[in-house]
């Protein structure tokens, strides 16, 4: 069964940092990219940063390029983001999603396999 765990919300201040991870497990990850997506309250899906979890080939988006950065550790699969100076619109719940392309969109159909969520506050 495949599989993608999360861990490491929270809540933080502005200007504060988070760690989220992913485990994937159940399938070859020769295939795949994994894509951190978030939603906001009452807001639709924006994917925030990907990896491609054999090649190590990474995106981020622009609404956090320069304050995260997505890192793979090959050696047991998990994915870690790593998030910087954390603002008020960066509320949202985030999840681990499996894709099969560097390019996805933000329509939950253009992810095969989600993670359960994490829930990642940040405010005063």
């Amino acid at each position: 069964q495949v599989q993608l765990v999360e861990s490491g919300g929270g809540w933080v201040q502005p200007g504060g940092s988070l760690r989220l991870s992913c485990a994937p497990s159940g399938f070859s990850i020769g295939s795949y990219w994994i894509f951190w997506v978030r939603q906001a309250p009452g807001k639709g899906l924006e994917w925030v940063s990907g990896i491609h979890l054999y090649t190590g080939n990474r995106r981020t988006g622009d609404s956090v390029k320069g304050r995260s950065t997505i890192t793979r550790d090959s050696a047991n699969n998990t994915v870690y983001l790593q998030m910087n100076n954390l603002k008020p619109e960066d509320t949202a719940r985030y999840y681990c999603a499996r894709t099969n392309t560097g390019f996805p969109g933000n329509s939950r159909a253009d992810y095969d396999y989600w993670g359960q969520g994490i829930q990642v506050t940040v405010s005063s």
